[in-house]
């Protein structure tokens, strides 16, 4: 198997944990979000952990980093508050895609802050991409537009996380950088849980200890697979979780998305596809400059 087509067959991977989590979320029922998110990530930091220690790396990163780490987590911790709380409250398959706008957020916050350079078909891409939110959000300026909202600042939230990924690089481990990111939202949710703490069936330990379980496999799949291959070139299939959702919405659920949600679900992810090629017919354009540069 190619590099390529291992990175695409994790990414999937990581989709369908991504899925799972929110549909086992959902499931845990009519708890505390502040609950629900606290055993996601105690789960995701227990099993981070042990790959930490079994690679004999420091636990909490370097010190030259901890500024990073630190301000990475705090907004990965609010992003995934408020992702829990769509998950909650919305149809699985419209707080999934509401939370893919985070790559076209991420584009903005890279060109701001890390002054990269954006591309004109990106621009395109980001202005199609929001009208596609809108296209699920249908805006009526009442009480049930807030968990549309929440869900477009988790989106906001984690962009904010992965541009300090950026930044952060390889200087650390991703298994140290997603134990950090865990635990630090865990002892966050700490104080928050025992105030709002609801008494669980056996029923909800079960989901949400999977929840946790799934979490990691999608956090380490996602990782993983642009290890092995550039984002460029398999990011579009991280896209399969909405299908997941939307089938884990109907089954689970019976929640079927509005047609205007499956327009809003086909412009967004038409918008990517179209940056998906431009990318890939970039880097191929560069790979083949560079080359006969070398040859000449």
């Amino acid at each position: 198997m190619s590099n390529r087509n291992k990175g695409i067959l994790l990414l999937l991977v990581s989709a369908l944990g991504f899925s799972l989590m929110g549909a086992f979320v959902k499931l845990s029922g009519d708890l505390p979000t502040m609950q629900k998110a606290f055993f996601r990530n105690i789960i995701a930091a227990a099993i981070t952990l042990g790959f930490v220690l079994y690679h004999k790396e420091r636990v909490f990163g370097k010190k030259e980093n901890q500024k990073l780490l630190l301000s990475r987590s705090a907004l990965g911790a609010v992003g995934i508050i408020a992702n829990f709380y769509a998950i909650d409250h919305l149809v699985l398959s419209d707080a999934e895609m509401l939370n893919k706008l985070s790559p076209f957020i991420l584009i903005i916050f890279c060109a701001i802050f890390l002054k990269e350079k954006v591309l004109k078909f990106q621009v395109a891409a980001i202005l199609v991409a929001f009208i596609g939110a809108l296209f699920i959000i249908q805006p009526e300026f009442s009480v049930e537009i807030v968990p549309y909202i929440v869900g477009v600042i988790g989106a906001i939230f984690a962009a904010g996380a992965y541009t300090l990924l950026r930044v952060l690089g390889n200087k650390e481990k991703y298994y140290t950088v997603v134990f950090y990111f865990s635990f630090f939202t865990t002892v966050l949710l700490l104080p928050f849980t025992v105030v709002m703490y609801e008494p669980m069936s056996l029923q909800q330990w079960i989901l949400l200890l999977l929840a946790g379980a799934c979490a990691t496999v999608g956090q380490f799949g996602i990782t993983l697979a642009y290890k092995f291959a550039p984002a460029s070139e398999i990011s579009i299939f991280f896209y399969s979780t909405v299908v997941y959702s939307a089938l884990l919405s109907i089954i689970l659920f019976g929640q079927i998305p509005t047609l205007l949600s499956i327009i809003g679900y086909a412009i967004i992810f038409g918008a990517s596809f179209y940056m998906f090629m431009k990318n890939n017919r970039m880097d191929k354009a560069e790979a083949a400059e560079e080359k006969q540069l070398k040859s000449s």
